[in-house]
């Protein structure tokens, strides 16, 4: 059994790089296991000569602001930002009023995600959840093996137009990616504009706005607002338009339901929490209902246990998110990842080609 030390080690070395000199924040939350693991991490970086700064905040759910100083200290622009959370890090009050726009013309609502993302200026790791367990167990992998897993299935979907995802348990959908690019969470965060989550081990990208069509039944784990929850009845979600427009099933179908409307009702209150226009508050309301992002699990280490942070990188699954995309262009007030088991996706190539990249559940690549 490693001990919290020697796994801050193996991130900080192996996922981030981290040099002597460099300038990290770490953000967490006050008399929690977050709070153990993140000093694991200020202790390790600080013993190999990084300039640490340590913040903790209460706890910040989906719905919170992050403290004043914590927005401060990020746009300070540290080399590495650590979020260890129990929840979130919380929500850019200054900049859902006035969005901040990157080069690439872009418009980003969290200060964070403008620097990481818009800029490049940082590289980072967040953690909503994180558990000693979790972290323990799977964070030291061979991460030679899921950066080669990733690359090829990243290689593969920016290579196609069209992903037909079904699975035993009733899931049949199809939506484009055409135009969108493909993310990487492989723990591979060594360089500026670089981040995820740790545990590491996805590849994720952002479905066409409105084109999602068919069925999504939801049969391993669900996230809520205030919870994860590991399913028991599955939830059978319809999906038109890019849009979820029904949902049916048992007391984690109507959970499910409403967080989404809990969502809505977020995004309405942002005109007079912020000064948000009408408009762009109406905005986020709707987007609380689209489908936001296709994934797939490689962490061969991890497995469903109704924390999402873990339960999305299960090797053998795939998760899509109800609620904002990563692309920034369908913004929204919540992110609600859910897993289907032992998934078969086909991607159709801009060739023209049907290319099976998963099996039931197993790799084809």
């Amino acid at each position: 059994m490693y001990t919290l030390a020697e796994v801050a080690h193996v991130a900080i070395t192996q996922c981030l790089d981290v040099r002597k000199s460099e300038k990290l924040l770490i953000i967490s939350n006050p008399e929690t296991e977050q709070e153990e693991i993140a000093r694991a991490f200020a202790e390790e970086a600080s013993s190999m000569g990084a300039q640490v700064q340590f913040l903790l905040q209460p706890v910040k759910t989906q719905e919170d602001f992050a403290e004043d100083k914590v927005i401060n200290a990020i746009e300070e622009s540290p080399d590495v930002v650590l979020s260890i959370s129990t929840e979130k890090l919380g929500k850019d009050k200054a900049r859902l009023a006035s969005p901040l726009l990157a080069p690439d013309g872009r418009s980003y609502d969290h200060i964070f995600n403008y620097l990481l993302h818009g800029l490049r200026a940082l590289r980072a790791v967040w953690t909503p959840g994180i558990t000693k367990d979790i972290f323990l167990r799977t964070v030291p992998i061979d991460y030679e093996e899921m950066r080669r897993n990733a690359a090829e299935l990243a290689s593969l979907l920016d290579q196609a137009s069209t992903v037909l995802v079904r699975s035993p348990g009733g899931t049949d959908i199809v939506f484009s990616v055409f135009g969108r690019k493909t993310m990487l969470d492989d723990g591979d965060f060594r360089y500026p504009g670089k981040g995820g989550n740790l545990p590491a081990g996805e590849v994720f990208i952002s479905p066409a706005l409105k084109s999602a069509e068919g069925t999504i039944v939801f049969d391993g784990s669900i996230a809520d607002i205030e919870k994860d929850i590991v399913i028991e009845e599955p939830i059978v979600c319809t999906v038109r338009g890019g849009y979820v427009i029904g949902i049916e099933g048992g007391s984690e179908a109507k959970k499910l339901e409403a967080a989404l409307m809990r969502g809505l009702s977020m995004a309405t209150g942002l005109a007079g929490a912020t000064g948000m226009a009408p408009e762009t508050a109406l905005l986020y309301g709707t987007n609380a209902r689209h489908l936001g992002e296709f994934g797939i699990g490689l962490n061969s280490a991890a497995r469903i246990s109704g924390n999402m942070l873990e339960d999305e990188k299960v090797m053998g699954t795939i998760h899509f998110a109800i609620g904002s995309n990563y692309d920034e262009d369908a913004p929204a007030l919540i992110h609600l990842d859910g897993l289907v088991r032992s998934p078969t996706v086909v991607l159709l190539m801009l060739s023209g080609e049907e290319r099976t990249i998963i099996e039931q559940g197993v790799l084809a690549v």
